[in-house]
This record gives C-alpha cells, sequence and structure tokens, in this order.
C-alpha cells in the first residue's frame, strides 16, 4: 500500500525499524497535498520547509535506536491551533492580520516530542461557528469522497486532510460537534474526549465552557496513539484537568468485552434521515446490544446549549462585531448579534439545565458502561445546500446537522464518531459515548467495530 494510506500506527512502525524514513513519509505527504489540494481545499498554509526539518529531526533520533509511537507521522491542524511562524486565523479575515505566533500549542509540542511531523494547518469554518465546512474568506473544503458535498464543520479542514491522505492524523476542535461531524461526514475516527481532559493552551476559543480539542484519523488505534500522547496536566490552561497520562493503547485491543451497553432512543430516534438510525442500529447489533435507554431532556439540553454557544461566543467577539462587523462572515456575524441580545437571566437558566443534564446521563451510566446514537442526522448535504427534510419538516442546515452531538458535548461526555458505509455512497457516523474520562472504553468499542469491518475508513482516488 501506499505510504499515503499507511495508519499512523503502521507507518510509525516502519520508521522506528528503518524500513522508512520521516523524510521519506512527509516528502509523500508533501507531494499528494501539492498534487491534489486543489481539489479539496483542505489546507491555508502548508509549512513544507518546517516539515521536512523536523523530518531530519526524527531520522537523527530514529538513528539513535530512540523509540517513537509517532515516528515520521505527518499531521495537520485546524487553523485555531497556533503555529509557530503563522498567524493564528481561525478561518477568519480579521484573524489573518495578527502578527505570526511565537510559540506553537501544547498540543502541537506533545505530538512532536512522540516524533509527529507537522505539515500545515488547516481550513475551517470562521470563529468555528459552523457545521458546514464553508467558509467565504478561504473557500469552501470540499468532501474527497464527493466534492460536490460538504466536509462537516468547523473542523473541515481536518477532515478533508485525513480523507484525502494527505496525512494520517488532524487536530480538530469541538464544541457543539465539530470533530464528530467532519467525521461523520468524511468516513473518519473523530474523539471528542472529556471536557478538559486535553489541554487548549495556545488555540483561539470559541466557547471556553464547551471548547475541546481532539484528533481525527483513519484508525481506532491511531486516536489512541495521539490521544495518550497528548493526554497530561498543563497550567497553561485553567481547566485542564489535573490528571497524569491515562493510556488507552494497552486495553484497546480488549474491545467491547465485559461492556454493558445500550444504544439511546426517545430524542436520538427522532428528526434523522432513515441511514442515520440504520447505520446505528449496523453497529447495535455488530455489538449485539439488545438493550436501549433514554437521556431525558436532550432536546432541553440542545436548546441550553445553544444559548451558552451564542451568549458566550457574542462575548468574546463583542469589540470586533462593533468595529468590523462587515469583515464576518455575514451568517457568523448574524448569529453572533442575535448572541448578544439573549439575556443573562437565560444564560443562567441554561448552565442550571447542564447541571441538571449531566446528573440525568450520570444515572445512565450506573447501568451502562457505553451508549450509542447517531452521529448526524443525515450523510454529508451539498456544499452550498441551505435547508433539508427532517422528519418531514423543512429545516436550515447550517444550526441542525448537530442535533445528536450538541447534548453530549453540553456535558463534556468523551465520544469517539465511528463511520459506518451502508452502499456505495457517502458514508455517515455512529458516536460511542462512554462515562467522564473514560476515552478508553469508548475507543476499545471502536477498535472492535474496526477490527470486525463494521467500521472504517476508505481510500479515495483523485
Amino acid at each position: 500500500m501506499n505510504i499515503e494510506w499507511k495508519t499512523a500506527a503502521a507507518l510509525a512502525e516502519a520508521v522506528n525499524k528503518k524500513q522508512l524514513s520521516a523524510a521519506e513519509a512527509v516528502s509523500s505527504a508533501i507531494k499528494r497535498i501539492t498534487a491534489f489540494d486543489s481539489r479539496t481545499n483542505a489546507f491555508t498554509d502548508v509549512l513544507a520547509a518546517r516539515a521536512h526539518e523536523t523530518a531530519a529531526k526524527v531520522d537523527k533520533r530514529v538513528a539513535r535506536s530512540e523509540r517513537m509511537p509517532l515516528a515520521g507521522v505527518p499531521f495537520s491542524v485546524k487553523n485555531l491551533f497556533d503555529v509557530k511562524g503563522i498567524p493564528t486565523r481561525a478561518g477568519s479575515k480579521i484573524n489573518r492580520e495578527r502578527k505570526p505566533e511565537t510559540h506553537d500549542s501544547v498540543l502541537i509540542e506533545r505530538l512532536e516530542e512522540q516524533g509527529a511531523v507537522l505539515v500545515g494547518a488547516l481550513n475551517m469554518g470562521e470563529y468555528a461557528y459552523d457545521f458546514t465546512g464553508e467558509n467565504v474568506h478561504d473557500g469552501n473544503a470540499c468532501n474527497p469522497h464527493n466534492a460536490e458535498h460538504m466536509t462537516g464543520g468547523s473542523s473541515s479542514g481536518s477532515g478533508a486532510a485525513v480523507a484525502a491522505g494527505y496525512v494520517q492524523l488532524a487536530l480538530g476542535s469541538d464544541t457543539n460537534g465539530s470533530i464528530r461531524v467532519p467525521s461523520s461526514f468524511c468516513g473518519l475516527f473523530g474523539l471528542k474526549p472529556t471536557y478538559g481532559r486535553l489541554t487548549r493552551a495556545r488555540s483561539f476559543p470559541f466557547v471556553a465552557s464547551l471548547d475541546h480539542l481532539g484528533p481525527l484519523s483513519r484508525s481506532a488505534l491511531d486516536l489512541a496513539l495521539s490521544y495518550d500522547a497528548m493526554q497530561g496536566p498543563d497550567h497553561e490552561d485553567p481547566v485542564c484537568a489535573q490528571r497524569e497520562v491515562e493510556a488507552t493503547v494497552p486495553e484497546i485491543a480488549k474491545g467491547a468485552k465485559g461492556l454493558r451497553i445500550a444504544k439511546l432512543e426517545g430524542y436520538f430516534a427522532k428528526m434523522g434521515e432513515p441511514e442515520a438510525y440504520a447505520a446505528t442500529e449496523l453497529v447495535a447489533k455488530a455489538l449485539k446490544v439488545s438493550e436501549t435507554a433514554e437521556l431525558e431532556d436532550a432536546g432541553v439540553a440542545r436548546a441550553s446549549a445553544y444559548l451558552i454557544t451564542a451568549s458566550e461566543g457574542a462575548a468574546l467577539h463583542l469589540n470586533r462585531l462593533r468595529e468590523r462587523a462587515g469583515d464576518f462572515d455575514p451568517d457568523v456575524r448574524d448569529r453572533l448579534i442575535a448572541g448578544a441580545m439573549i439575556p443573562a437571566a437565560w444564560t443562567i437558566q441554561a448552565q442550571k439545565i447542564r447541571r441538571y443534564f449531566q446528573a440525568q446521563a450520570k444515572k445512565l451510566f450506573e447501568r451502562f458502561d457505553v451508549l450509542i446514537a447517531p452521529a448526524t442526522p443525515t450523510r454529508a448535504p451539498k456544499i452550498g445546500q441551505k435547508t433539508f427534510k427532517l422528519d418531514g419538516q423543512e429545516l436550515l442546515v447550517r444550526p441542525n446537522i448537530g442535533i445528536y452531538t450538541q447534548p453530549i458535548s453540553f456535558i463534556g461526555l468523551p465520544v469517539v464518531a465511528v463511520p459506518v458505509w451502508l452502499d456505495n455512497g457517502l458514508p455517515i457516523g455512529v458516536q460511542v459515548v462512554a462515562p467522564a474520562w473514560r476515552e478508553d472504553l469508548a475507543l476499545r468499542v471502536a477498535y472492535q467495530l474496526e477490527q470486525e469491518g463494521v467500521c472504517k475508513s476508505k481510500p479515495v482516488s483523485f
């Protein structure tokens, strides 16, 4: 198989055994990006010189018999991560006027310590307030499986870069579903960790009380390898948990053995197209799931997440809205302006609901170890599509793609999105949800589903 379709685990193994050099892996990635990214528009910045320099350092470490779990693995990051030498755009017109950063984000540093090689920064929805992957400033990211369709957002370039075979790993952010949506639309594995598990230091925020950072990849093991490399306390992020590394790779091969798993129904069995339910049922059948459960008031939780997102996001951008409203994507600007008008009492009530809903989930996890649910209500819509029909209702696409992801991120639970291919069409994802701090359980289930061929990524040919 060509280098670009090797998993991160297989590529790192080959580099560690000196069967392949990091320089060769990076050259292959840069060559493929140069040849094909005009079709996908995943990258805003390709850092070829930096990547070659880092690869040379990795090869020197390998020559000294230093073994690294991500040796030579090319990766890229959503352009809200600080990258030394370039401005942190956050998908906006305004931010590109910032001075170049003097340091990388902490998660980039941690991945490179383990041998990974950063090759560039990625397209995204403006200020991460987007589920589509459309961007009026940098152009729309296009789904590698069908360029007429959305990648999903706001980690649009992250989904496109991994699905197109440019890199083995990409980092994204997930406030209301922005890792899981691109994973679903692009046929990838994506991990939204527990809120506070991975440091957000030196990244551009959206909604601080909801923001998560995490990886997208083409295999469950690659998610675990990158997640383990990024774990650990960090004083720069005040909400980062003071937990030491709790490695998930050593236990991942246990799969779903011994786990109590239920399929979420109620709210999660409404408003979707048939393929969303078919994918979830396929996963449930593979895991021999016979029990169902209901996460009560998930709809109220989603509405509360909307209130907090809009009001907190608006507060962050208030000065920009006052001084440079014309430089925003109109869709993003109007939603932020609306958020600025939300009464404080509503936001306070939403936070109370958050605590209530968290307690509901905690009770459910007394009975079950893992829950499964659809990731998106539909497969990827076409780029530019404004509405779709869900349960017979004509709804706006942009705010409603995240109907199944928002209630989960609202209370910070860890989730692995797994890709399902029902036919020769586009993929659709399923969420594997675990209790707080138990990413290992979700990764074990995802790994088993991949090993059994139920969930997998598919190479694309350009």
